[in-house]
């Protein structure tokens, strides 16, 4: 679906994501000049071809590459195609206690293998063509942690639709968008770290309040009475009028270094429909109601907010 297919005849990466990749590295780009669309668009559109010749290297390592468009440079890159409906930049929400900050951001490639080695390889040659045109502003190499476990403790991903579900919660229909859009997904990243000093002075009851689940066994608690401080689980639950639940899919990953002391989870969300992860983030950073904030955020800061436009594979090769 974006990005580009690792082998010929293949759907695109995201109709074909597999589970949680043991590696990953997420890689946030700004544009240096408008001098380089020329060679920011030929780049793009040779991504099928690299992405080709790395997964013939290992083609059990589910190697996929999904590109991310940020608001800023869609027109310039994509040669004034219709916007997105709702593409923008991230979106600063600022509660009483806490802020989900935004940050530059231009181009976004979420990299992912069951291999490292394919992962560097495929990021190398992609810089090498990039050349001076790109500005790193953030490089974050992720890994599966566990049966996957963010560094908290706790199953992250559950809430995940599975199987026929998956598609319908991140594809932009031609309900929901013009043709240009249709097949492509809004993508939000937010980078951040924990204090795992402080969390782990918390019982382990009181972090299960605080997420929602039980940590041996995932399993889900009950929600809060109304009018007391929700969990995350709950705050990050979007129903409609009828009550059925609307679904992002999440491909988040740890990382850190134990010697330099950080510790971290890379968010990362697909979605069909880009406000219900920006109320999910209102009603963490706001609260619901207002003033009770997630209070997981008492524990992890977020160092980055970007907002992307992953469009289909036959835009990306249609820019050469």
């Amino acid at each position: 679906m974006y990005g580009a297919p690792p082998v010929r005849g293949t759907l695109d990466p995201l109709k074909r994501l597999p589970p949680l990749t043991r590696h990953a590295t997420f890689l946030v780009l700004t544009i240096t000049s408008p001098s380089a669309i020329p060679t920011i668009r030929s780049t793009l559109a040779g991504i099928s071809s690299h992405a080709k010749n790395i997964c013939s290297r290992d083609t059990d390592a589910k190697f996929t590459c999904i590109v991310g468009i940020g608001a800023s440079v869609w027109d310039s890159i994509t040669g004034n195609l219709p916007r997105p409906n709702e593409l923008h930049p991230f979106r600063e929400i600022k509660g009483v206690k806490h802020t989900a900050i935004s940050t530059p951001g231009d181009l976004l490639f979420h990299i992912r293998s069951e291999r490292r080695d394919l992962c560097f390889e495929f990021e190398r040659q992609l810089m090498d063509s990039f050349g001076d045109t790109v500005h790193l502003e953030d490089e974050t190499v992720g890994f599966r942690y566990f049966d996957a476990r963010d560094l908290l403790g706790f199953v992250d991903g559950t809430a995940n639709p599975v199987g026929p579900d998956v598609l319908p919660s991140v594809l932009v229909t031609a309900e929901d968008d013009n043709a240009h859009a249709q097949g492509g997904s809004y993508i939000v990243v937010q980078k951040y770290v924990h204090d795992l000093h402080t969390w782990k002075k918390l019982r382990s009851e009181q972090q299960e309040q605080i997420i929602g689940r039980t940590k041996p066994d995932n399993i889900e608690l009950d929600d809060a009475e109304d009018g007391k401080q929700a969990s995350h689980k709950t705050l990050n639950t979007i129903e409609d009028e009828e009550g059925n639940e609307y679904d992002i899919l999440r491909d988040n990953m740890p990382f850190g270094s134990p010697a330099s002391g950080e510790f971290g989870t890379y968010f990362i969300g697909y979605t069909r429909r880009l406000w219900v992860i920006e109320k999910m983030l209102e009603r963490m950073y706001v609260g619901h109601p207002p003033g009770m904030h997630d209070r997981l955020l008492d524990f992890s800061r977020p160092l980055t907010g970007c907002v992307f436009f992953a469009p289909s594979t036959d835009v990306l090769d249609q820019l050469g």
